[in-house]
């Protein structure tokens, strides 16, 4: 028989954004509590997200709402996989499709098991909502950046020749900065993605600040910013392109056509703890 009186969560690791998944009942107005609680609880968590049964018939198989009501791409791929666990599959592929916060639409998923508690998944990222130049002010800088907006978050790209790449060496001017950037474009969250190099293979360093939840992270790794890295190339050399991101936590790999409207995203997920936290802990 299950304790009702403990909160049963996991932690997973999508490309060195580690992610907690509660697969216990928390009503909406308490989640962002009990985020905060388990960040406290486990440091190296970076967002918290609440997965919810959905009943066979329906066109999902699962709804994943974010502790900040955003849309979470590495969050998305986490939950698939404790999905396919559940379904005790060890071999072969499996398809899902969630309900996300912050996308109108159910996210396909497919996912292929690796050793070590792991498997590789590719997600099919909501469409762009538009991408175009933006201007923005902070302190007595005014400049230009590419704005990537899409459902339950937006994105800024931060290249070398941009007069906010100054941000990446301070860090707490950034993170001030993005505050400033969200809170202008009345945005569910907001990634600052400092992007270095040329061609298919890059770097990039996310920095995601979402109000609902009031977190700030420099993130080892994001796929929703990766995957509007990859639009916005693809705009740029105006056919369907494949893009390797190099990030602090990995790697990920995001294909899309010049419009934002298809984008893939591939990365590896793993599975290392299962926690029962009790209750007087939240």
């Amino acid at each position: 028989m299950k304790n009702e009186n403990v909160l049963r969560c996991s932690i997973l690791d999508p490309t060195g954004n580690i992610t907690a998944i509660v697969e216990s009942p928390v009503e909406i107005a308490r989640q962002p509590s009990v985020a905060a609680a388990i960040m406290r609880r486990c440091p190296e968590v970076e967002q918290v997200g609440f997965l919810r049964m959905l009943p066979e018939d329906g066109s999902a198989q699962a709804e994943l709402r974010m502790a900040g009501g955003e849309f979470c791409g590495n969050a998305s791929m986490s939950a698939a996989m404790l999905l396919q666990a559940g379904k005790g599959r060890k071999d072969g592929e499996t398809a899902l499709r969630l309900r996300v916060s912050g996308a109108s639409a159910p996210v396909d998923l497919l996912l292929r098991p690796e050793e070590d508690d792991a498997c590789l998944a590719e997600i099919r990222m909501p469409p762009a909502l538009g991408i175009r130049e933006t201007a923005f002010t902070f302190g007595e800088v005014r400049g230009v950046l590419p704005l990537i907006g899409m459902e339950g978050i937006s994105h800024l790209v931060v290249e070398p020749e941009s007069v906010f790449y100054t941000l990446l060496q301070d860090r707490p001017a950034a993170e001030e900065a993005v505050r400033r950037f969200c809170a202008d474009l009345g945005a569910y969250g907001l990634g600052l993605l400092f992007l270095e190099g040329k061609g298919s293979e890059r770097s990039m360093t996310p920095l995601v600040y979402v109000p609902g939840s009031g977190t700030c992270f420099w993130e080892n790794s994001c796929a929703s910013g990766s995957a509007a890295v990859g639009m916005l190339l693809a705009s740029r050399v105006g056919k369907r392109e494949v893009f390797v991101l190099r990030e602090p936590g990995g790697t990920l790999r995001v294909e899309s056509d010049p419009a934002g409207r298809e984008t893939l995203l591939c990365g590896r997920v793993r599975l290392t703890q299962r926690l029962e936290i009790p209750e007087e802990e939240l």
